[in-house]
């Protein structure tokens, strides 16, 4: 066999297998399928369906041509279809029918097909076998290394394995160099047609909840409990917390002594990010006033999902926040859709002089007299 020996990579199955820690059967699946891919290249179509097996104590291999059995007279493609008085006795309509080859030779170029597809589909099966090592670790916070700044996203070399950090997961005005390294959240594992990769995030609510798992050991013991968490990255989080413990101050257990505990997620998210740490309530209308917090509200109505709130003038601004900011993580972090509304503040009394307050009282006495 002209530049691609058989025996040879029946041989090799067992210690690439060990070399790249994959299991045998994976192994020789790989070498089964460039095996099919050569002998299609020589002998026959592109469309057709070929499977081949190889005998790894014997080095020999046979391919199979698989076409589906159809009605006689019909207009029908040879690569994949057989009519059914071809098809040979015992045949039905929708069978597979199989059609045996030896594999004897292969010309130069399927020769040099059947390595690439060796070689491709066995980095494919490494990348997969490495990727599934970090099913367990999907959720958590790693370190990582920028390997890769690009405009769309940022490539990450976690050791065993690479990750991207696409752009809608990274945080709004963070720098990354090559070079650095940085946490960030294994947020899931992507498969599609061109193979499988790492999804990591340092801008999603949930890499703000790990870093206060690390800095609030209270949570752990169940003395205090994160609500909720709304987030815009590199810009601000509101984060709803409670107390299953009387006497427990959930905000200050966040904040810590000193503000020493928020201060250490704000060193790894960055200073520009602010954070909102609230009371949760199982009130809806209390809980909506501490999420629009540092707004001060007037008076709140709840229908349905909506929520009407009342605000004075000077409060309206604080409501809303910065391009709606504040309103639009509230909602988020309620689940409710608030709309704010102005309500006039009452009028104040007019203050009397204490010119107004003699005259006043010197009238009074002259006309008692």
């Amino acid at each position: 066999m002209e530049n691609l020996d058989l025996k040879q990579m029946a041989a090799m199955v067992e210690i690439i297998a060990e070399e790249k820690n994959l299991p045998k059967e994976t192994v020789l699946d790989v070498i089964e399928q460039a095996i099919a891919a050569a002998w299609r290249k020589d002998n026959g179509d592109r469309d057709m369906n070929v499977r081949a097996t190889l005998n790894t104590k014997t080095g020999e291999a046979d391919v199979y041509v698989m076409r589906e059995v159809i009605e006689d007279d019909v207009a029908y493609n040879p690569a994949t279809e057989i009519p059914l008085k071809e098809a040979g006795k015992g045949a039905k309509l929708g069978d597979i029918k199989e059609e045996e080859f030896k594999v004897e030779t292969f010309g130069r170029v399927a020769a040099m097909t059947a390595k690439q597809v060796v070689v491709q589909r066995l980095r494919e099966a490494e990348n997969e076998s490495i990727l599934n090592m970090f099913e367990d670790k999907v959720g958590t916070v790693v370190t990582g290394t920028v390997s890769r700044v690009e405009p769309k996203l940022v490539r990450i070399d976690l050791g065993k394995a690479n990750g991207i950090m696409p752009r809608s997961e990274q945080i709004e005005g963070e720098y990354y160099s090559v070079g650095s390294r940085i946490k960030v959240f294994i947020k899931g594992i992507e498969r599609n047609d061109r193979g499988a990769q790492l999804i990591l995030s340092r801008g999603n609510a949930e890499f703000v909840e790990y870093l206060f798992r690390q800095e609030v050991p209270e949570i752990e013991n169940g003395s205090v409990e994160i609500k909720g968490i709304a987030r815009e990255a590199g810009r601000r989080t509101k984060i709803a917390v409670a107390s299953t413990v009387p006497g427990i101050d959930p905000v200050g257990t966040f904040v810590g002594g000193r503000g020493v505990r928020v201060q250490a997620v704000m060193n790894e998210i960055g200073e520009r990010e602010k954070i909102d740490i609230i009371n949760w309530s199982d009130n809806i209308s209390e809980y909506i006033r501490e999420a629009l917090s540092p707004a001060e509200v007037a008076k709140v109505e709840i229908s349905g999902k909506k929520a009407k709130v009342s605000v004075t003038e000077d409060q309206q601004s604080i409501a809303i926040g910065k391009q709606g900011q504040n309103v639009r993580l509230a909602s988020k972090l309620t689940g409710y859709e608030i709309d704010i509304e102005l309500v006039k503040s009452a009028p104040k009394k007019k203050k009397q002089n204490v010119e107004d307050s003699l005259l006043s009282a010197l009238e009074e006495a002259s006309e008692e007299e």
